[in-house]
């Protein structure tokens, strides 16, 4: 009897994304999954308690390998918010580009639904981190609740914003997704247009200073 291997866990993902691709399925059981590549069953457990478990893991893991490359650029720690932004979508759709026949398994298990998509909820987590972690300028309200609703909807405008990019991307079929390029870098330029604060910030000076002005005179 051949001796069992010892795996470990990009090991799995590797051999579950490998499967669901050759087959169109997810295996039928985690004993047969083991026994078909040759390792304990326990093994498996030592890393994910599901099928489901692994493939949040590969969005997750697309998202960290995005960060390490970014990382390793010395440029990159220099740029503003916008260009940091951007940098990850360029860098984040090469690796989707590169994994693309999982991509598209995973979106048409989702229903052709990405939003409802549940092995993007461990992704969305971090990439809302990332976005807080950009520190993007907004406007200083000093009013608690209104501060933590435009926290969340910059959050959450951001994450609809990659999905968005991501579905586009899905049906993009130019040569190399050239259309996905100018696509990220116009939606995520408008973006930043739209969130330019000055002119916000100057009517809300204008708007205290003819207030005192008001005062005053009374």
């Amino acid at each position: 009897m051949a001796r069992k291997k010892i795996v470990k866990k990009q090991d799995l993902v590797s051999m579950y994304m490998e499967f669901v691709l050759e087959n169109d399925h997810p295996p039928k059981s985690i004993f047969s999954f083991a026994k078909e590549n040759n390792f304990e069953e326990a093994n498996f457990y030592e890393f994910f308690g599901s099928f489901e478990a692994i493939e949040t893991s590969v969005f997750e893991t697309f998202f960290e390998n995005t960060l390490q490359l970014l990382s390793k650029s010395e440029d990159y720690q220099n740029y503003d918010a916008r260009n940091k932004l951007l940098s990850f979508y360029f860098t984040f759709f090469e690796l989707l580009t590169a994994n693309r026949s999982y991509v598209v398994y995973a979106f048409h298990k989702g229903k052709n639904n990405l939003k409802s998509l549940k092995s993007l909820n461990g992704f969305r987590k971090h990439f809302k981190q990332f976005i807080d972690e950009l520190d993007i300028e907004t406007l200083d309200i000093q009013q608690e609740q209104l501060e933590k609703f435009q926290h969340k909807t910059l959050q959450e405008s951001a994450w609809i914003q990659l999905l968005v990019t991501m579905k586009f991307w899905l049906d993009d079929t130019s040569p190399s997704f050239e259309k996905t390029d100018i696509f990220i870098e116009k939606s995520v330029n408008t973006s930043f247009d739209l969130l330019d604060i000055k002119p916000l910030r100057s009517i809300l000076d204008f708007g205290k200073f003819l207030f005192k002005e008001k005062m005053m005179q009374n």
